[in-house]
C-alpha cells in the first residue's frame, strides 16, 4: 500500500490517469443512480433489482451486436426495449407494492433481482461478455497516460442523458407531474394528475436509463448475469449520500465515487474496490443517523 502511495506522490501523472478513469466510471454510475433516485423519490420503492436492469440492458446490446448492430447504434433500441420491459414489470409487480410497507417492496424487488439473474444465466450462460466498439485510444503526456476513446464517448453520452433528464423534469408537463407526485401523491391526484400513469412512466424511464448504462458498461468493462448486485450497491450509496430529489448532487456524487474507487483500487488493490463502496455506505448511514439524532434532540 505504501509503495503505491509513493508512486502517486513521486509520479503525479498517475493521478491524472486515475482521475480520468474515475470520471468515466462515475458517469456510468450516475445513470444507474439517477434512475434509482427517480423511482425512489416518486414511488417510494427501493428497487433492489436496479443493477440487474443494467445487466439486462448490457445483454440486449450484446445480442444486437451479434446481429451486426454497432454498440453505439444499439443504445436506442435497447432503451426502447427496456422502457417496454419496465412498463411490464410495473404492471405486473411494482404497482401492487407501491402502497404497501417497505419490507414488502424490498422483498418483491429482491425476488425480481434473483429471477432476472437466473434468466440471464440460463439464456446467456455464466461467462463474462463484452462489446467491441472498435474505437482506439487517446494518449497524453508522451504515452504515460492513455484512455480509450469509448470511455470519452461514454462519459459524454452519460452527461448528455443526465442533463436531458434534468431538463425534462424541470420544463415538461409530464416532468412537472412527476415532481408533483413525488412531493404529494394525494394532492397531485386531487389536482387531476394520473398518478398511476406517472408511476408507470417513472419506472419505465428508469428501466430505459439502466438499459443505456448496461450497453455502455458492456463496451468499457464486462457484463455477467450476477454482476448486477455491485451496481445496485453503488446506486444505493450514491442516492443515500446525495439525497432524494437532488439530481445534480447525484451526478456529482457519482463522479466522486468513481474517482474514489479508482484510487482505492490502485492503493489497496482491486479486491478492495467493492469493500470501499460498502464501507462508504456504512459511513454514510451512520452519518445520516447522527444528523437525525441531533435533529430530534434539537426539537425536544
Amino acid at each position: 500500500m505504501w509503495d503505491n502511495l509513493l508512486i502517486l506522490v513521486n509520479a503525479p501523472v498517475f493521478n491524472v490517469q486515475l482521475l480520468l478513469n474515475g470520471l468515466s466510471v462515475g458517469a456510468v454510475f450516475a445513470l444507474a443512480a439517477y434512475g434509482l433516485a427517480l423511482v425512489w423519490g416518486v414511488t417510494s420503492v427501493k428497487n433492489l433489482a436496479q443493477g440487474d436492469f443494467v445487466m439486462m440492458g448490457g445483454y440486449l446490446g450484446y445480442e444486437l451486436s451479434r446481429h451486426g448492430v454497432h454498440p453505439i447504434a444499439a443504445i436506442v433500441p435497447v432503451a426502447l426495449l427496456m422502457f417496454a420491459y419496465g412498463w411490464l414489470i410495473y404492471k405486473l409487480i411494482i404497482r401492487r407494492v407501491i402502497q404497501l410497507d417497505l419490507f414488502t417492496s424490498l422483498l418483491a424487488t429482491f425476488g425480481l433481482a434473483i429471477t432476472m439473474q437466473q434468466v440471464l444465466n440460463l439464456v446467456f450462460g455464466p461467462d463474462v461478455r463484452t462489446l467491441k466498439s472498435g474505437f482506439g485510444r487517446f494518449e497524453l503526456f508522451d504515452g504515460m497516460v492513455d484512455i480509450t476513446q469509448i470511455r470519452v464517448i461514454a462519459f459524454g453520452l452519460c452527461i448528455v442523458l443526465a442533463v436531458a433528464m434534468v431538463l425534462f423534469l424541470r420544463n415538461s408537463r409530464m416532468g412537472q407531474a412527476i415532481r408533483a407526485t413525488a412531493q404529494d401523491p394525494r394532492a397531485a391526484r386531487v389536482l387531476g394528475v394520473n398518478t398511476d400513469l406517472v408511476y408507470a412512466l417513472t419506472f419505465s424511464i428508469n428501466s430505459a436509463i439502466c438499459g443505456v448504462a448496461g450497453v455502455i458498461i458492456a463496451m468499457i468493462w464486462v457484463i455477467q448475469p450476477f454482476y448486477g448486485i455491485a451496481y445496485s450497491v453503488r446506486a444505493f450509496v450514491i442516492v443515500t449520500a446525495a439525497g432524494l430529489g437532488n439530481f445534480p448532487a447525484v451526478i456529482l456524487t457519482s463522479l466522486g465515487l468513481g474517482v474514489i474507487e479508482q484510487y482505492s483500487g490502485f492503493i489497496l488493490g482491486a479486491q478492495f474496490q467493492q469493500a470501499t463502496v460498502v464501507g462508504l455506505l456504512l459511513v454514510i448511514l451512520m452519518w445520516r443517523q447522527t444528523l437525525l439524532r441531533r435533529h430530534r434532540l434539537a426539537l425536544q
